[in-house]
């Protein structure tokens, strides 16, 4: 299994927002800390925004902060939201299943257990576990640099 970049985006934003505390985040700050796509970050911060996870505020003095304490943040709960198929296999799902021994296949259901335990661990881990300190995350020297893959 493979989370998406449409959720990985999520949870980076998520984390840049919360180390900022108090201070409103805009899009163009995260444009040029993560080096992702505008286009791309405008859609998560919208999903984020419209389930609450965040708040957004127009205007010269708007931006982003966190829509909850970043301790009521599950990463389960951001994960569900923003994959849009959680199918390990098209079995999983009626209208994809066209296996023919998917009535009597003891895989699909190990693997649905697996998954119910992945996503039962992550809903266990909130936005707060992830946190370091802000200088930690905010210092160049302590980061990766982003290469472009070839």
């Amino acid at each position: 299994m493979k989370l998406t970049s449409y959720t990985d985006y999520s949870l980076r934003v998520l984390l840049y927002v919360a180390h900022q505390k108090e201070k409103s985040v805009t899009i163009n700050e995260l444009t040029d800390f993560y080096q992702i796509s505008r286009n791309h970050l405008v859609k998560v911060v919208h999903q984020l925004s419209l389930n609450g996870f965040i708040k957004t505020t127009r205007g010269r003095t708007g931006g982003i902060t966190l829509g909850r304490e970043s301790c009521h943040i599950s990463i389960g709960e951001v994960i569900r939201l923003t994959e849009p198929d959680m199918n390990l296999l098209d079995c999983f799902d009626q209208e994809t299943d066209h296996c023919k021994i998917s009535s009597v296949c003891k895989l699909k259901g190990v693997l649905k257990k697996a998954q119910y335990r992945f996503l039962q661990e992550l809903d266990q881990c909130f936005l707060s576990d992830l946190m370091i300190s802000e200088h930690q995350f905010m210092n160049p020297e302590t980061l990766i640099p982003f290469q472009q893959h070839k």
